[in-house]
């Protein structure tokens, strides 16, 4: 589990995008039930290191300490430095791969792990409007412009700004558990999971009908997890015919009724390993799987762990915080 974090600034950081690193992981949440991480900013050069918006802050820790954390964060850096990355902050980034720790970029700071080689061959994401020129700059790297983050192992990329924060509660959930990230989340307001990618924020011609809410068919969906739920059924409930409600649902949500049921179930499946003493074939009754097998298939597949493993991991957060 995640106990050490080292948040790597570089001159001409963004301020937002290292804001988020620093309110997921740097804030003590121990009031709350969950574990206090040992966040630390750290640079090459300690001193005052300036942002993009002509202010500073002073840096206290050189780069040392992240040879040591369990997590790096990569903040953004400048287009004038995509090229030019600081060897050592690219030494910083191999090491901790070499040694397995989870590395995690936000936006423009997918440019530092991919100037390091540790992307190569491997699947990646930043900011929209940059992802043609990472895919010319490093064509060995699968840069995907469509997501909101891509897991690769253990490197996290995330697209622009708030993307981050999505990228960053992903990897909460992966180590804390999921009713731990969604206290995190409520705590920052934000949703703790927001489905679809990129294309849903990059300005397109859309039709006038999308403006029209699908939340009470969603909501009813998540109400009736346990149901075979098949696109005729939920576009009845829309007054909608089949075709126009699965158009309408992917314009909204950025995936297909069947993609975000299935997420959905998990993270249901997730909240009853957690929450209850349920056996296996009782929550996959109540998240729709109908059989364990089924559920085991699904989770194992998402999660790369377990219904046993997650449960014996995250069974009760007011244990795990003692």
């Amino acid at each position: 589990m995640i106990a050490t974090v080292a948040c790597v600034v570089l001159p001409g950081f963004a301020p937002f995008e290292f804001g988020l690193a620093c309110e997921a992981f740097g804030l003590d949440r121990t009031d709350d039930g969950i574990p206090n991480f040992d966040f630390r900013i750290v640079t090459p050069d300690p001193g005052a290191v300036p942002s993009n918006i002509g202010f500073s802050i002073n840096v206290a820790d050189d780069l040392a300490f992240a040879d040591e954390a369990d997590l790096v964060v990569v903040t953004p850096i400048p287009r004038e430095a995509w090229d030019d990355v600081d060897p050592r902050a690219l030494d910083v980034v191999r090491r901790a791969v070499e040694r397995g720790a989870w590395v995690l970029t936000v936006c423009s700071g997918a440019f530092v792990v991919a100037a390091s080689g540790v992307l190569s061959g491997k699947r990646a994401t930043t900011h929209w409007r940059y992802a043609e020129t990472m895919a010319r700059m490093y064509p060995d790297i699968e840069v995907d412009p469509n997501v909101l983050y891509v897991q690769d192992g253990r490197i996290i990329t995330s697209a622009g700004t708030a993307a981050g924060l999505d990228a960053c509660l992903h990897l909460l959930r992966i180590e804390l558990g999921a009713e731990a990230a969604n206290i995190i989340a409520r705590r920052m307001v934000v949703p703790p999971q927001r489905d679809g990618g990129q294309a849903q924020f990059i300005a397109a011609p859309l039709p006038a009908t999308t403006s029209l809410s699908l939340s009470p068919v969603t909501d009813w969906m998540l109400e009736n997890l346990r149901l075979d739920l098949s696109v005729d059924q939920l576009a009845a409930r829309a007054h909608m015919s089949p075709r126009t409600f699965a158009r309408r649902f992917k314009a909204d949500h950025g995936t297909t009724p069947a993609a975000w049921l299935g997420r959905q179930r998990i993270l249901h499946a997730q909240r009853l390993l957690e929450q209850t003493d349920l056996g296996l074939d009782a929550i996959a009754y109540e998240c729709g799987f109908g059989s364990a097998a089924v559920l085991r298939q699904n989770f194992s597949r998402v999660l790369g762990t377990t219904p046993t493993g997650y449960r014996a991991r995250f069974a009760c957060i007011d244990e795990m915080a003692s």
